[in-house]
């Protein structure tokens, strides 16, 4: 009986993910535990990404900070989401976690409550996330062949599933709210801010 109703909690769960339109449909609570509705962030492009402070990927927060102050004028938005999933490399309260990231890359951007992205627990946007854009390669280099070799150690299917697979995933999203692209952690930031460029010059009709 209540395997019945945790499949029936799951699909009813699923179907609403799968019922969104846009990410404008999500909430998920900021840094001092308020709701927020990502409704507000209607008609900017946003990069949602999932963050953690011990990582090696960690200074990209600088990269992302560059890349924020670079194009904020021109309605563009990170979205910051804390979480520990991935070798415990988020560790400690949100307020720890803000003092590092404004002390040592002096970060601007909107940062959210410490989440989980993949299991049963994840946060309902990334779920939606990971369903409109799979993982589709690490690309090419010294880190993306690492984290191949690492993650294929633990699950030879791993490529397969859309699951996110380690800190500083990215997702653009566009002023629609529809998301248009995934960056692994290994992608060139460049490739990044080519693709925010090149989408805010789109929608601006440039």
């Amino acid at each position: 009986m209540k395997r019945k109703l945790l499949m029936a909690l799951l699909m009813l769960f699923t179907l609403g993910v799968t019922a969104q339109e846009s990410v404008y449909g999500f909430k998920a609570k900021d840094s001092e535990g308020r709701e927020v509705s990502l409704n507000q962030y209607q008609g900017k492009v946003l990069l949602i990404v999932n963050t953690a402070t011990k990582c090696g990927f960690t200074p990209q927060y600088k990269e992302l900070e560059a890349l924020y102050e670079k194009y904020r004028g021109e309605g563009f938005e990170i979205l910051d989401f804390p979480c520990n999933q991935f070798g415990g490399q988020a560790p400690g309260g949100m307020a720890e976690i803000r003092q590092f990231c404004t002390s040592n890359f002096d970060t601007q951007f909107p940062q959210f409550e410490k989440v989980e992205v993949n299991g049963p627990d994840e946060l309902p946007l990334f779920a939606y996330l990971k369903q409109q854009q799979g993982f589709v390669g690490f690309g090419s280099g010294v880190k993306a062949k690492f984290m191949d070799g690492m993650l294929r150690k633990q699950d030879p299917d791993y490529a397969a599933k859309s699951d996110i697979k380690w800190n500083f995933t990215k997702f653009l999203v566009d002023r629609k709210g529809c998301v248009v692209a995934r960056f692994e952690p290994t992608h060139d930031m460049a490739e990044v801010d080519k693709a925010v460029a090149r989408l805010l010059k789109k929608q601006d009709g440039r």
